[in-house]
């Protein structure tokens, strides 16, 4: 299981980097869950990270799809091999359809080996775009894959919403539909086991890896510790 880590500048690309981040994201925690940081400040993310990790991108929560579809193309022109974009208050199936495509032309447009996660909230959805039918939209649009996480960065953390046996049978309908599968949502350490169990591709983390919780700046340390808890043994870890 790969460990990402969302950086906010290159500060903390440096840092997630020497702590042996997998994948760096590039995300502005003060702008939602997925916000996204400017492109001045992914080149500079992308350019310290300079192609030692694979570097994403979160675009924020889908609204117009020509706007998106431009947000992709930038940024994964830019270099980012993934592009994540959220359907927080899409309620139509139609539309997320729609907009998911717009953000695979956007992203291939860019870079053709660029690709699209698109990101489903277990503590919020609209009664059409679940996690469950996000899955059907993403191997529908041509999406890399999936992610799950929380919207709320507040509130209960992602293993107090869902079961391990909810995680694990998402991930393998996800799977099923040969998509890559993430889970994230105010992962602390002790829950990166869990997640490995679940049979997720990757973990992906913010306030944990911060020194001053996610608004504030990466730990090296911090971040050397979630790389070890990620190949930790899960029957160690009281499972939920």
């Amino acid at each position: 299981m790969r460990l990402l880590v969302s950086a906010a500048s290159a500060e903390d690309a440096a840092a997630a980097l020497e702590g042996g981040a997998d994948v760096v994201d590039a995300k502005d925690p003060g702008a939602g869950a997925i916000g996204p940081v400017s492109p001045a400040t992914f080149g500079d993310i992308a350019a310290t990270v300079a192609g030692a990790r694979p570097v994403t991108a979160a675009l924020g929560d889908a609204d117009d799809a020509d706007a998106l579809e431009q947000r992709a193309f930038t940024f994964a022109r830019l270099g980012a091999s993934l592009v994540k974009v959220g359907f927080h208050g899409i309620g139509s199936l139609r539309l997320a359809h729609a907009l998911a495509a717009s953000a695979v032309r956007g992203a291939r447009q860019g870079n053709p080996t660029a690709g699209v996660v698109l990101v489903a909230y277990a503590d919020f959805f609209p009664q059409a775009v679940t996690p469950t039918t996000l899955l059907e939209v993403a191997s529908t649009a041509g999406a890399a894959g999936v992610l799950l996480d929380t919207a709320d960065k507040s509130g209960p953390r992602l293993t107090e919403l869902a079961t391990l046996a909810w995680l694990t049978d998402w991930v393998g309908l996800a799977h099923d539909r040969a998509l890559s599968a993430a889970l994230a949502g105010r992962l602390r350490r002790e829950d990166l086991p869990i997640v490995r169990r679940s049979g997720a591709d990757v973990a992906g983390v913010r306030g944990a890896a911060c020194e001053g919780g996610r608004g504030g700046r990466i730990s090296v340390a911090r971040v050397r510790a979630l790389r070890r808890a990620c190949d930790a043994a899960p029957e160690l870890v009281a499972q939920p």
